[in-house]
């Protein structure tokens, strides 16, 4: 079986896997100040109640933009589950060609979600990643990575706002019944939710334009923790995928594993 961590800024999600079959998926808060200990009796108590065993594991995977966090649970798979883990850094075997000035760069993250569009629906692609900051992500007909944008994750947005806005109140993210909000709680929840769907179809229409592509013929994917609301309410966005990433993350595992038996 295979362990995949998928470590964000906010989140990390979990993945185990039997072969090609997900398991189960657990997300909870990224913290980088949890110790080996702390993440095995973490992975031990979840293990527990699902009835599986850490010999069950002979492989594992590590997708991190959080070095603290890469480091301990690198350790931790070392000591609880008796395995090397595999790390996404420079070097690993992706088949992903990358058309970065300089592919280090690119996050761990936006490789594994681009090797899972690819797999899962064909290329050209773009993907929307909501994290802490949201990230597009081109891939071209011929499979290569090329590139794409970074802006402020919408929750950072909405706390600036209540910040730097001494008058205006803290609000629940979630879609007001019209854009035209008529208080000032749902004012702000217009801008907020409508104001970033706006952004996401903008950026997407802008990327596709300077690829030569048609937004409505190209597949849009997005995943992370706040696309399910915000792309309700978007033009271009086709799928909302949660499992991408440690769908990619499989990949990657196979894929290296296979580099490995040659």
């Amino acid at each position: 079986m295979l362990l995949a961590f998928d470590t964000g800024n906010t989140n990390t999600v979990i993945g185990l896997y039997d072969g090609e079959k997900l398991c189960g998926s657990w997300r909870f808060a990224t913290d980088s100040r949890r110790t080996v200990d702390e993440y095995g009796l973490f992975c031990y108590d979840l293990f527990n109640f699902y009835e599986y065993q850490f010999s069950d594991v002979d492989h594992m995977i590590i997708s991190s933009v959080v070095p603290d966090v890469t480091s301990t649970l690198r350790d931790m798979g070392r000591q609880y589950f008796k395995v090397e883990p595999l790390l996404v850094e420079a070097g690993i075997k992706t088949g992903l060609p990358i058309r970065y000035e300089n592919p280090k760069e690119v996050g761990a993250d936006r490789i594994v979600n681009a090797v899972a569009a690819i797999d899962k629906y064909g290329a050209p692609c773009i993907i929307v990643d909501f994290g802490t900051a949201t990230t597009f992500c081109v891939v071209n007909a011929q499979g290569e990575y090329m590139g794409g944008a970074i802006t402020t994750g919408i929750g950072i947005s909405m706390e600036a706002l209540f910040e730097h806005a001494a008058k205006l109140p803290k609000v629940d993210l979630q879609a007001p019944a019209s854009a035209i909000g008529r208080t000032t709680v749902s004012a702000m929840q217009s801008g907020l939710v409508y104001g970033y769907a706006g952004l996401v179809d903008a950026m997407i229409k802008r990327l596709c334009d300077e690829m030569a592509y048609d937004p409505t013929e190209t597949f849009v994917v997005a995943t992370g923790g706040r696309s399910d609301l915000i792309c309700k309410h978007t033009a271009y966005v086709d799928q909302v995928d949660m499992k991408l990433t440690i769908h990619g993350l499989r990949i990657l595992a196979d894929r290296n594993r296979s580099d490995q038996h040659d």
